[in-house]
């Protein structure tokens, strides 16, 4: 008998540092009520139903947890070292408490550094209930395994930055990109699935608008893409993807992506 394995990434949030809505805005997005236009910070839960892996640790962590009953997370990984994607990392108490071990953070060096230097007091001070984290240095070439998911980094440009994206089977995760070298291009062909940042629809120097994103989606030719990281610039959801190719949608806090 051939068992199959399914996997499972959940967009826990599909928004920008600010999030959507942003405080004090009353643009015609921060004012909407449709849930399509209200979004945490980015991140993503990998899972089989037995392992579960977080990509990045924003300040709605806690949140994200809460809403979709999380009770356990294997190991997490940082795509970078900016406040929106890390500076959550300190909730990750409740899971240590569960397991009774330190949590599993995989980063670039850089961002390990920064993480140990940011959250200081949890690898200097010796006082119960702190955070307990194991830092694992990993880099643009890195595969890992956790239980039956497979993921390979992929590094990508943040601007002059360089961050990771992943690749687990076939679907990738790029969140903040806005470039990719040809070398790094090689490691997403064949991809079916696609989540990728598209700010908003003005040009910016570290991540990619609406039309590149779209440019960079043809390249690929997925199946399927789903837009993220998305500011409260770019418009009401109904109306961008009312105009969008047919296989393109803004992502959503909360969507699904199962594959094998």
């Amino acid at each position: 008998m051939v068992y199959l394995c399914l996997v499972k990434i959940i967009l826990l949030g599909t928004g920008t540092s600010q999030g959507v809505p942003v405080i004090g805005c009353d643009c015609l997005v921060c004012a909407s009520a449709a849930p399509s236009d209200q979004r945490l910070r980015s991140a993503a839960l990998l899972t089989d139903g037995h392992t579960n892996i977080l990509i990045d640790a924003g300040p709605d962590f806690r949140q994200q947890m809460l809403r979709h009953r999380v009770k356990h997370l294997d190991a997490i990984l940082l795509t970078h070292e900016h406040n929106d994607h890390v500076i959550g990392l300190d909730d990750i108490r409740p899971f240590n408490y569960r397991s009774g071990e330190a949590m599993s953070v995989f980063a670039l060096p850089r961002v390990a550094s920064e993480v140990r230097r940011r959250f200081d007091y949890v690898f200097t001070e010796q006082i119960p209930g702190l955070p307990r984290i194991e830092l694992v240095n990993i880099d643009k070439d890195t595969q890992l395994q956790f239980g039956q998911i497979s993921v390979q980094t992929v590094g990508i440009m943040h601007g002059r930055l360089p961050i990771l994206g992943f690749r687990i089977g076939d679907l990738a995760y790029l969140t903040d990109v806005k470039t990719v070298t040809e070398t790094e291009m090689e490691k997403l062909a064949g991809v079916r699935y696609l989540v990728v940042t598209a700010l908003h629809q003005e040009l910016h120097p570290t991540h990619m608008n609406l039309e590149e994103s779209l440019a960079f989606i043809e390249r690929l030719s997925p199946e399927r893409a789903w837009l993220t990281h998305i500011s409260h610039h770019m418009g009401l959801a109904a109306d961008i993807n009312a105009g969008l190719p047919e296989n393109v949608q803004l992502a959503w806090d909360g969507m699904e992506i199962i594959w094998e």
